[in-house]
């Protein structure tokens, strides 16, 4: 089967996959799609949506700008400087982000009312930008749950090989019963 990404460069698995670069690193976002292949998070003109919006909300700076949307993502996306800066150089030059009035050396972003405009025409995909961003930190959260999935699977697979013997023991149903008793009981406890 033929891979459809090209690999800038980097090397790539048996089927055509990238190893060692998750979560928005490299492209304008890549990320696995859940059949371990990968596809871009946003579109250039999309993560350019997102960062107006997010100045919109408050003045940032690059590195912030970042902070934010790794904040919004769960952690499971973080967009690369490399991504990040020079989309925010395109902003300044459409005339929709300026620099703000700040102390210190990094002088945060501020939308201008050409920014304003753009978030006004484009609120629907504004929002679903957005929502996508938010889904992924929900999706996150769900898989960080997987080592508990995985281990109550393991439980599952035990009692049934133990408890579903013929020879097994009322005595051994009893302490099986008393083991995941105290494990729930250690459970609530955390």
């Amino acid at each position: 089967m033929r891979s459809h990404h090209h690999s800038h460069g980097r090397p790539s698995g048996p089927h055509g996959h990238r190893h060692g670069h998750r979560h928005g690193r490299g492209g304008w976002g890549e990320r696995e799609d859940g059949q371990g292949r990968r596809r871009r998070l946003f579109d250039a003109g999309e993560l350019r949506l997102v960062l107006l919006r997010l100045i919109a909300e408050q003045p940032r700076h690059g590195y912030e700008l970042i902070r934010a949307i790794e904040a919004q993502t769960g952690g499971s996306y973080v967009p690369s400087p490399g991504v990040v800066y020079p989309t925010l150089s395109v902003l300044q030059d459409m005339g929709q982000i300026a620099e703000a009035e700040a102390e210190g050396a990094r002088k945060p972003f501020a939308v201008t009312a050409e920014g304003e405009a753009e978030l006004g025409e484009r609120k629907d995909d504004v929002e679903a930008l957005m929502a996508r961003l938010s889904q992924l930190a929900s999706e996150r959260r769900h898989t960080e749950h997987g080592p508990v999935r995985r281990a109550v699977e393991n439980l599952r697979n035990a009692l049934r090989y133990r408890l579903e013997r013929d020879d097994v023991q009322a005595e051994t149903v009893h302490e099986a019963a008393a083991i995941l008793d105290e494990a729930a009981r250690r459970i609530e406890r955390l």
